[in-house]
């Protein structure tokens, strides 16, 4: 529930969570529900959910504010964790790549190889044609490395070079082979972008969904507000802390590079704008990385439609934590000063500066929680000790 921030120094709170995306929403359900405390969830932003923030628009079509969301996983713990706030819509996602004036499957596939290259070729034909083409006993280090070991020069240059250096601002030679290599490469005609046992989306969509996650009598949520405004107000035994990490030290060893993202909201008078949700846009001659489609994900009808470009920015909300061999290591500093810190659990993507898919965010949540849970039970004795009394409460300094 939201409430007045007027009322905080009449509150007293077990846990204060910043952040109300996946990693803190889901720790404040379990926290509220599992161990009956009180928390309280605050975030800039004026709405719940994250950058998983979906809406209405003008146009009536159910949109994603901060770009496509698509929920997949191989996780049963984690549907149905979440299958208790929503109910889903199966949804297996395909996505198209603008490539030498066609429109081409990506994951490259079976389908992308013959029609680029005007072949005929069957999957062992395929597989030959890559390896052909690959560059074998390539010592892998970086993203580059990994695409070029599969597919060779060609392929690399029309599908990824463009594509990485936008979406990230250097080139994949930087950049940690663990970015590249979450995108396939099949030698079957199978389009989908995701192979997890689990794809579907939120029947009634996000927002919804953590609407329900947070609806617990015992969490309080706060909208449009900034750590800094309340961390002298609120009292909280502990706090769980989802937002950058370099941020919450006061970037005492300098700012850990995030990339941003900048969205462009469009609407049409017509059914549909392009035949599926995404089509990536490689090209270093056009300024967008990919352009999304909603009603493709969320089965809507109606009679318009709504669309976003995408830019990638070096400026804005940090979106990406930057994989790079100097950026690890600066993380790492941080990490030691977050473990230093006992009264506060970082986590979520900007709390451990890794990129994490929203399933894995959840996963997280999760095994943190049960941690805590771990730790409650344990000193359970002193707590109602001291709960018994004003020092076991705090006012953040």
């Amino acid at each position: 529930m939201s409430f007045d921030s007027s009322s905080l120094r009449h509150r007293a709170y077990d846990t204060l969570v910043v952040g109300g995306g996946f990693a803190g929403s889901v720790l404040a359900e379990r926290l509220a529900s599992q161990l009956g405390q009180r928390v309280l969830v605050i975030d800039r932003r004026d709405h719940i959910g994250g950058n998983a923030f979906d809406f209405h628009d003008e146009a009536g079509v159910l949109v994603h504010r901060y770009g496509p969301h698509i929920f997949h996983t191989n996780a049963p713990k984690v549907v149905e964790y979440l299958s208790q706030f929503t109910d889903w819509r199966p949804y297996e996602h395909r996505v198209l790549a603008q490539v030498d004036g066609k429109l081409l499957p990506i994951p490259i596939n079976l389908t992308t190889i013959n029609e680029l290259y005007g072949l005929d070729l069957d999957s062992a034909g395929a597989a030959e044609f890559l390896a052909e083409r690959a560059t074998p006993g390539l010592e892998i280090k970086s993203s580059r490395d990994v695409v070029i070991s599969q597919v060779g020069e060609d392929l690399y240059r029309k599908f990824f070079e463009g594509y990485t250096r936008k979406q990230w601002g250097i080139d994949a030679s930087q950049l940690d082979k663990a970015v590249t290599a979450r995108v396939p490469t099949r030698t079957t005609t199978d389009d989908r972008y995701f192979q997890d046992k689990f794809q579907m989306m939120p029947a009634e969509g996000y927002t919804r969904m953590f609407e329900r996650m947070i609806a617990h009598p015992n969490i309080d949520f706060l909208p449009s507000v900034d750590f800094a405004e309340v961390r002298e107000r609120v009292a909280y035994s502990h706090l769980v802390y989802t937002g950058p990490v370099d941020e919450y030290f006061g970037h005492c060893y300098g700012k850990l590079p995030y990339r941003s993202l900048r969205f462009e909201h469009r609407s049409f008078d017509q059914p549909h704008y392009q035949p599926v949700a995404v089509v990536n846009y490689p090209s270093p001659n056009v300024p967008w990385t990919r352009i999304t489609e909603y009603k493709h994900l969320t089965g809507q009808v109606c009679a318009k439609t709504s669309i976003t470009h995408e830019y990638p920015s070096a400026e804005g909300d940090p979106y990406y934590p930057i994989p790079t061999p100097e950026n690890a290591e600066l993380y790492r500093r941080y990490e030691a000063l977050a473990e230093a810190t006992p009264a506060v659990t970082f986590t979520g993507r900007l709390g451990t500066y890794r990129y994490y898919n929203m399933d894995q965010v959840v996963a997280q949540s999760l095994a943190v929680f049960a941690r805590m849970a771990e730790r409650s039970r344990s000193s359970e004795g002193q707590t109602r000790g001291e709960s018994s009394s004003d020092s076991g409460w705090r006012v953040a300094a």
